[in-house]
């Protein structure tokens, strides 16, 4: 498949995120709806605009999600959360909010938690006397 470089971990992570939010929701066991499905006449449709539905994810594309996932048990936790933040997409004020830390720390512990990533999936391994900018340089 080649080296992994950074944009390829991070278009493979927000690909996953992407897949896991358009798989359908877990629904309690016996959950049923009484109502009955209304449906529209001609006359209600005039006008409106159809709604475009995204196809669901084909099994590939789930188990290259699933793939991408587990890629986050070599980071620590907080690491993780914030790699998995960001390939949600949601905005770094919000993750600086939930872990307590600046804008700038949250940036490096985020190239940090790629380019771990991007090693390990390059079949080398993160020694722990190795300093976290040289890491980020090297990935």
């Amino acid at each position: 498949m080649g080296e992994w470089t950074t944009t390829r971990v991070e278009d493979r992570l927000e690909s996953a995120a992407d897949v896991f939010r358009t798989l359908p929701g877990i629904m309690p066991q016996g959950f049923f709806n009484a109502w009955p499905e209304y449906f529209h006449s001609f006359a209600d449709k005039v006008g409106q605009e159809p709604r475009m539905r995204r196809p669901r994810p084909g099994p590939r594309q789930i188990t290259e999600a699933e793939e991408a996932l587990l890629w986050l048990r070599w980071l620590e936790r907080d690491d993780a959360r914030i790699v998995w933040l960001r390939a949600e997409r949601t905005p770094w004020k919000p993750i600086c909010w939930e872990m307590g830390i600046s804008r700038a720390t949250a940036n490096r512990r985020w190239q940090y938690g790629i380019a771990v990533i991007v090693w390990r999936l390059n079949g080398k391994s993160v020694h722990e006397k190795l300093s976290r900018q040289h890491v980020i340089s090297k990935a």
